[in-house]
């Protein structure tokens, strides 16, 4: 069986208000997307990773994944017009050269504090259930709203779980859901794991971390420069 880390690096990066892709943003003289590649290319269990890159950065990314020795990186895919369109394209490029029975772990670039636990975790629970989707508990209060300005409902946070990457699949399940998400006319899911739920079937999860943040906004990469910079106290378990 092979392990394949799929970055999605696809993404334009509006709200994130710079000049470049945020996934191409430096930090401490790091590309972010190089962050993440580590983290996949560190992993002993990860054989192979692939990247669904932005259309007119695969050159930089070749050059970055060069010059950070990132070996693992066998696949450079044109993203979509939509994160739902990126990801099919990088599975569908994967089913090209991979068993349906092999694992891919689909993951945000622009998360780039994923842990060896969280990934290893993933890969079992994939194992295990046929899918693993990286969650984490809903600690605040959670409120309702049909306008976005005002609510007058609350709902049971234990009920609810925040969704983050990596998201494990089967290559061949993956890539069947995507067939038949188009027949039935999804085309704009937000994740894969709502891409399952919309198509009626069960997901599974596994453990996240705080830690694991997705670089959206100006004050996320704060938080990342914190994160990088940070080490646990010892007498912290």
């Amino acid at each position: 069986m092979v392990n394949i880390a799929l970055i999605i690096a696809g993404g334009v990066g509006n709200r994130m208000g710079q000049d470049i892709p945020k996934q191409f943003l430096t930090v401490n003289e790091k590309p972010v997307i190089i962050y993440t590649l580590e983290a996949f290319q560190k992993h002993p269990e990860i054989d192979v990773i692939g990247v669904v890159c932005l259309q007119g950065w695969e050159t930089v990314l070749q050059s970055y994944a060069n010059q950070f020795n990132i070996t693992k990186l066998k696949h450079i895919v044109p993203g979509g017009d939509c994160g739902q369109a990126s990801i099919r394209n990088g599975v569908y490029e994967l089913e090209k050269h991979y068993s349906r029975s092999d694992i891919v772990l689909i993951h945000d670039a622009i998360r780039p504090m994923v842990s060896e636990a969280i990934i290893s975790d993933c890969i079992a629970k994939t194992k295990e259930f046929g899918n693993a989707i990286t969650c984490i508990p809903c600690a605040e209060a959670m409120l309702q709203t049909e306008d976005s300005r005002v609510s007058c409902g609350s709902y049971p946070r234990d009920r609810l779980k925040r969704t983050q990457t990596p998201q494990g699949f089967m290559i061949g399940d993956i890539c069947d859901l995507h067939r038949e998400a188009l027949k039935v006319g999804i085309t704009n899911s937000v994740a894969s794991c709502t891409l399952m739920i919309e198509m009626g079937k069960q997901v599974h999860f596994s453990n996240g971390s705080e830690k694991n943040i997705k670089l959206t906004t100006v004050d996320d990469i704060d938080i990342f420069k914190a994160l990088l910079a940070s080490k646990r106290a010892e007498w912290l378990k």
